[in-house]
């Protein structure tokens, strides 16, 4: 009689692609590096900033290429992955008790979007849009 346990044959670089679950986890762990990246060039303009209006002209200039604005485009949409996949796991993150009950997580997910969404307006009527 054989007493090895089973070890299964997985691949070391696509065993996160056989479940949907898995999947949906390596995303948004890889959205986070891009978003880090999209954080890197945001303080680069602020140092850029704080050179002066000539650096500051020139760091805008390299900014306006077609590929700093595909790296933006996918940055924010990470972003918006990223939140909303923390959004629906937060209430297994964070239970919350109400009065002796526990708070329902729909009603956290709701509030968490609503704080998302009432910070996002202010900050677009600070800028002036």
């Amino acid at each position: 009689m054989n007493r090895r346990p089973y070890k299964p044959k997985l691949s070391k670089t696509s065993w996160w692609l056989k479940r949907p679950r898995y999947v949906r986890y390596m995303m948004r762990e890889m959205s986070a590096a891009f978003i880090g990246a999209y954080v890197l060039v945001l303080i680069t303009g602020l140092y850029r900033l704080s050179q002066g209006e000539a650096a500051y002209d020139t760091f805008l200039a390299a900014a306006e290429g077609s590929i700093e604005l595909t790296f933006a485009t996918i940055a924010i949409a990470f972003a918006i992955y990223h939140s909303f996949t923390w959004f629906q796991v937060t209430p297994k993150a964070m239970p919350l008790m109400f009065r002796g009950g526990r708070v329902p997580g729909a009603v956290i997910v709701a509030a968490h979007w609503l704080g998302f969404i009432l910070v996002s307006v202010a900050l677009w009527l600070l800028v002036g849009y």
